[in-house]
């Protein structure tokens, strides 16, 4: 955010110092309300809540206790503030939390192709009418960048390691919730057991403080240290679920672009319940389908234009001479198909 302010101000756009500190602010708290394991239990612990509400309520509380410092920060965030590129930068179709996690998460996972020059890329941001635009000399750094999002999307996202991974951690949980309403003794931290005993809905959760006072300290140890004692749990299904992700003996996936066949979804059922020695109810912890989409660029919402040299502006999708890149527009849906791997 520092090198994107720098640049525009370089190139005769007035942004003050009080909002440049707002901006700052916006980028480093719009991601707070991500609860453990980020998107993976987004909707496990806390039913139909949006990590963006639960980052605006922490903003809010926030705003409070600095005496109204954070209001600019907060009109960015929710794209109000009378600067729109702010609010682009912050959130939309090139904003900096992209260029971030993707070079990040190339590093870190070992996927070259993830990595992107977003020095380049913000070196050629530009305002024109209030909106953020890029340059027409980088044209070529956004293709990639959008290229780039698209196959880390496919190779480590959407992975069939992350998909198993992210399920076995759902089921767990939904497990834990089901037998925690039950009344069964559950070993938890705290916070945890709040959102486990605990039915927490939207309107619940914005009408009672201690519902974020619990959420905000929860962290993925929470959830770790819950499933090495629960491996041992008297619960069958619970217990199975927890030794299948710390032993890493993950879902089996197949990801297809048609829908599996139902046929072969009764027979890994039958199968399953013969080798587990499952009732039919429990089979929906171990075999089951569902549907993943990938869509790299949303044309609709927030668009990459290009500034051109006549001054006019031109969208990405159009622009650019890669006959593919108007397909990175169309949102991707692909079904998946898990059961575990005795079968």
């Amino acid at each position: 955010m520092g090198l994107a302010i720098e640049v525009l101000r370089g190139k005769g756009h007035v942004i003050t110092k009080e909002e440049e500190e707002a901006a700052t602010i916006a980028i480093l708290l719009h991601d707070i309300g991500h609860g453990p394991f980020s998107h993976a239990l987004e909707h496990s612990l806390v039913n139909g809540i949006r990590h963006e509400d639960i980052s605006m309520l922490i903003m809010d509380k926030l705003n409070e206790e600095f005496d109204g410092r954070l209001t600019p920060a907060i009109n960015i965030f929710k794209g109000k503030y009378h600067k729109r590129f702010l609010a682009q930068l912050v959130s939309g179709q090139l904003d900096l939390d992209r260029m971030d996690y993707l070079n990040r998460d190339s590093f870190f996972t070992g996927v070259s192709e993830g990595v992107i020059s977003f020095d380049r890329i913000i070196k050629m941001f530009n305002v024109l009418d209030d909106d953020l635009v890029i340059e027409e000399k980088g044209i070529y750094s956004i293709e990639n960048f959008l290229i780039s999002r698209r196959l880390m999307y496919w190779q480590v996202y959407l992975h069939k390691t992350v998909v198993a991974g992210e399920m076995v951690l759902v089921k767990i949980l939904k497990r834990a919730k089901m037998l925690a309403a039950e009344g069964a003794e559950l070993f938890a931290t705290p916070a945890l057991a709040h959102f486990l005993q605990n039915e927490v809905t939207e309107a619940d959760f914005f009408s009672s403080d201690i519902h974020l006072e619990m959420f905000t300290k929860l962290d993925d140890q929470d959830i770790f240290a819950s499933i090495k004692v629960w491996r041992s749990h008297s619960d069958r299904i619970l217990s199975k679920l927890c030794n299948m992700l710390a032993d890493r003996n993950l879902y089996k996936v197949e990801i297809s672009n048609e829908a599996p066949d139902p046929a072969r979804v009764v027979m890994l059922r039958e199968n399953t319940a013969l080798a587990l020695k499952l009732d039919d109810p429990d089979l929906e912890y171990f075999v089951f389908t569902d549907v993943i989409r990938n869509r790299a660029y949303d044309a609709g919402n927030s668009n990459i234009n290009i500034l051109l040299k006549n001054n006019s502006t031109i969208d990405i999708a159009k622009a650019s001479d890669l006959s593919n890149l108007e397909s990175l527009d169309k949102t991707v849906k692909k079904h998946i198909l898990c059961y575990p791997r005795i079968i």
